[in-house]
């Protein structure tokens, strides 16, 4: 408790600690004995006003110093100041395409798949303006032709490595450059990228394009990615780069590329300038640079837990589905992705528990039906159908993923169903998937007699919070003729597992 002050003497008594059972008095300064109470409020009252005054005028002085001292061409902090509380839509990402005058006849066609005026924002800088076009060719639109500016003046001392390098670099900038309105990121291919143009603008949308992001993907050859980098993302690929980092890296872009005249290519250029700004690369595994030759197929049938943004090197594998040339393979493919652009190639596996039966579901692609139960953990690693990019007989299969043997002889595979046509309507979406005949193979009466195989599914359409915690989904083989099996894909219980039930 406290208590009261005498009024002879010029002490002030302290309240008593817990433990104390005397006053501790502690002696007011001398200069205030004598003080009277109007002129101690005077003063401190001025005293108070004056350091308003003094905190006021130091807070200003170090505002007109930032303003002075900051760099106009650079904002404060790593973010633009642009506010937008939208979706980000097909209108907000601007594609920019590497290609030349001696490319673009023969690849064109592949622009063709994914590209619309309508809908899809693109742009191809060539070296020089390309010959006129075909008469017999495709009459589809194509994006605009911008000729790349000169790079002469640029340094390049990569032995055997090509000059167009430094020129395809500077596709970032010369795209940034054009100050397109409305733009929030910047997505960068070659002529023979196809692009999945909904999935990247989905998979775009988990990430604030205010920020300085740099996304995409590594090689699938691990040899690729020991000779470039692991943090380095693959332009065949195809990468995006945020509006606000792009502003950043056009500025500084082409005193950047002096210092790498010893690189190879215009994707170690862009990636060692965009480390010197002290970012990083963001993966995103959709992209896929397609280091390797051959068939596809292991890789396309156990594609990894996210969305397909893109296909590279189309030129040096095999169609994706037989009895096609390249061009219809695509569109083929294409087929299923314009109708659940989210589902094309998701892995999904089921079992018929009654017929001892295991079937791997490569949505709009194909389904390999085993006999027997072949645990989901297996399934996902990849069959090695495909050879690597560098060839010779010392050349080692090593690859980013796990992979598995695909045996040589025919009838020791599973049994294909290739995709063959889709339908949807406000109930769901129905694909069929054809069998691919591989000779006189020995097979169960059930599985001798299937010839076809029905899906049953709805849009896949994830949130942005499903999309950063992906699960895989489950489904149902239903009763059906001998002739034609249906399964029904669907989302798993809380507690369901993807397993044979015993």
């Amino acid at each position: 408790m406290f208590h009261r002050r005498k009024k002879e003497s010029n002490t002030i008594l302290l309240p008593l600690s817990d433990s104390s059972h005397t006053n501790t008095e502690i002696p007011m300064p001398p200069s205030h004995t004598h003080t009277p109470t109007s002129l101690r409020n005077s003063t401190s009252n001025l005293f108070s006003f004056k350091s308003f005054l003094f905190i006021l005028s130091l807070l200003l002085n170090l505002y007109l110093l930032l303003i002075l001292w900051a760099p106009s061409s650079f904002p404060l902090h790593p973010t633009s100041t642009r506010l937008s509380s939208s979706s980000t839509t097909r209108r907000h990402i601007l594609f920019a395409i590497a290609s030349s005058s001696l490319s673009w006849p023969r690849r064109h066609p592949y622009l063709t798949l994914w590209y619309s005026p309508n809908t899809t924002r693109a742009v191809a800088f060539l070296d020089s303006p390309p010959p006129p076009p075909n008469t017999n060719s495709s009459s589809s639109p194509l994006p605009p032709v911008i000729i790349s500016g000169d790079t002469s003046g640029f340094p390049y001392t990569f032995r055997g490595g090509l000059r167009s390098a430094i020129r395809v670099a500077r596709v970032v900038k010369e795209a940034v450059d054009r100050d397109e309105s409305d733009v929030r990121w910047f997505v960068f291919g070659d002529d023979d990228t196809v692009f999945f143009v909904e999935n990247v603008v989905r998979v775009l949308s988990k990430y604030d394009h205010d920020q300085w992001i740099y996304v995409g993907s590594n090689s699938e050859s691990y040899d690729q990615n020991v000779k470039y980098s692991f943090e380095m993302a693959f332009g065949g690929g195809g990468f995006a780069i945020s509006y606000s980092l792009g502003r950043v890296l056009s500025r500084v872009l082409d005193s950047c590329l002096k210092r790498y005249g010893h690189l190879y290519g215009s994707d170690s250029r862009i990636y060692s300038c965009v480390a010197e700004l002290g970012v990083g690369l963001t993966h995103e595994p959709g992209f896929h640079q397609l280091d390797m030759r051959g068939n596809l197929f292991g890789m396309l049938a156990a594609h990894p837990l996210s969305p397909l943004l893109s296909l590279h090197h189309l030129d040096a594998v095999e169609p994706l589905f037989p009895k096609m040339n390249r061009t219809q393979a695509l569109e083929h493919l294409m087929e299923a992705a314009n109708v659940d652009p989210a589902r094309i190639l998701q892995q999904t596996v089921c079992y018929d528990q009654s017929n001892s039966l295991t079937f791997s579901v490569s949505w709009g692609f194909a389904i390999q039906l085993y006999k027997g139960n072949e645990l989901l953990p297996d399934l996902l690693s990849l069959q090695k159908t495909f050879v690597p990019w560098r060839r010779g007989s010392k050349v080692e299969a090593n690859f980013m993923f796990n992979t598995r043997d695909y045996p040589r002889d025919p009838c020791k595979r599973p049994s294909v169903f290739f995709f063959n046509s889709v339908t949807s309507d406000k109930g769901g979406i129905w694909s069929s998937y054809t069998k691919h005949d591989l000779g006189n193979c020995f097979e169960s009466n059930t599985v001798k007699q299937l010839k076809q195989i029905l899906v049953f599914s709805t849009k896949l359409v994830p949130t942005i919070e499903q999309m950063k915690a992906p699960r895989r989904q489950c489904c149902n083989v239903l009763p059906s003729s001998n002739e034609s099996i249906s399964i029904h894909i669907r989302q798993c219980g809380i507690n369901e597992r993807i397993s044979m039930q015993s």
